[in-house]
């Protein structure tokens, strides 16, 4: 075939260093996740949905062809790192945590996940992000050490 196609769906999943709650203010959050949005857009990763609480935050995004997942979130986390300590004083001292849970996502389950991004509000109400990320880990069969999972 002389054509390559391809159509990857990715959960993304990561939070600020020590869960630290940068995005408490509405507005701040949602410029944040366009942000998100708009470098893996960049990439030729097109976001489908991003969004998150006040700790972390989830991407579902279209995984290019010529991009490794790691590079993928290498290159968000710096940018918008970059974007978040010039965008305002109170993120000045603002970092992503060093690691990321990513899940794939099928095509027929794709709008459940779209939904549960974009109701983390609710999630959140009851649930926090450790307990959150450990669900998504156990759903996905991935085993984590909890003494290097969180920082």
């Amino acid at each position: 075939m002389p054509q390559s196609l391809s159509r990857v769906w990715l959960h993304l999943v990561f939070s600020t260093k020590n869960r630290f709650p940068f995005f408490k203010d509405k507005d701040l959050r949602n410029e944040m996740f366009s942000m998100l949005g708009h470098e893996a857009k960049k990439l030729d990763c097109p976001p489908a949905k991003v969004g998150g609480w006040i700790d972390h935050v989830h991407i579902v995004c279209g995984l290019s062809r010529t991009i490794q997942i790691a590079k993928l979130v290498e290159e968000i986390k710096r940018e918008t790192s970059r974007w978040a300590k010039d965008r305002t004083s109170e993120w000045s001292d603002f970092y992503w945590q060093n690691g990321y849970g990513v899940f794939s996502v099928s095509q027929s389950m794709l709008e459940g996940v779209l939904k549960y991004v974009e109701n983390q509000e609710q999630h959140h109400e009851k649930l926090s992000f450790q307990d959150e990320f450990r669900i998504l880990c156990a759903r996905h069969e991935i085993e984590i050490d909890e003494r290097y999972v969180w920082d």
